[in-house]
């Protein structure tokens, strides 16, 4: 068997995954936008390539990067904040032509539970409902998600994630302080960065393939009540929110995963 896996996007989430993959006995090839992170990336048993994607073209070694490999794991969010204008649909069709030439079987794309809307009241997803988000960076997941899986060439199987964080990057801090914020009884959907890095590595391991899972902790307290607590004992100001605004949101339901693949969870909210 293979044991070489191609990871585009070895960042906060992308590099402990590596290192997990690499302790499994996997062959891992990781990708960086910063030459400064090179180092770091082989100090860790990977082998580093610079690569970055924009609309028309990639650049750096990609057909590198992907010889030899599997598996490439999609790791590298929209980035629509910073650039509202950007097509990331067009920059993962750009990748997925490089994938189809090396050859690669298994794809796992890295998506959001942000592809699901927000209702109210609130609405139960399940890993077989179908996404209905409407804003752009929505659409252009749902669109990705789509590409993948209707492209013969390959296996692909989508992990949504919902809200990741942990002890050092967590959404309380962001909010702190912050006054007349809305959903305040809207539910929490959170998953600890353990557990992103387990469920990912527990369908690598498994070979499950041609899948979708949505990934969120089976606790959700409203945002209100879990903010206004992790800020008190975090010390920092609990965000207020306004109550005359009626809370949108959902539930992400995991249990697909749990049922399929034995899955506990080792985060906790």
């Amino acid at each position: 068997m293979n044991k070489q896996i191609s990871i585009i996007g070895c960042g906060w989430l992308g590099l402990p995954l590596a290192k997990q993959l690499c302790s499994l006995g996997y062959t891992i090839k990781g990708s960086t936008t910063s030459a400064s992170k090179l180092d770091e990336l082989k100090s860790n048993g990977i082998d580093p390539y610079l690569i970055s994607l924009d609309n028309t073209l990639i650049n750096g070694d990609v057909s590198g990067f992907l010889s030899g490999s599997d598996t490439i794991i999609i790791n590298i969010p929209p980035g629509l904040r910073k650039d509202p204008k950007k097509n990331h649909v067009s920059e993962i069709q750009g990748l997925v032509n490089h994938i189809e030439q090396e050859k690669i079987t298994h794809v796992l794309f890295v998506s959001s539970t942000s592809v699901f809307e927000d209702t109210n009241p609130f609405t139960t997803i399940n890993d077989d409902s179908t996404p209905n988000g409407t804003n752009v960076n929505a659409q252009q997941l749902i669109e990705i998600e789509q590409l993948l899986k209707r492209n013969t060439h390959f296996k692909t199987t989508v992990i949504r994630m919902s809200g990741l964080f942990d002890g050092e990057r967590h959404p309380a801090k962001f909010l702190s302080g912050r006054i007349e914020l809305k959903n305040g009884d809207a539910p929490v959907n959170l998953i600890h960065k353990i557990d992103a890095i387990t469920a990912i590595t527990t369908v690598i391991t498994n070979h499950i393939w041609n899948s979708s899972f949505n990934l969120a902790y089976p606790d959700h307290p409203t945002k209100q009540s879990y903010y206004t607590r992790t800020c008190i004992d975090l010390g920092i100001p609990p965000p207020h929110y306004a109550t005359q605004h009626l809370s949108k949101g959902k539930f992400i339901n995991t249990t697909k995963m749990v049922q399929l693949l034995g899955y506990s969870f080792k985060g906790q909210l």
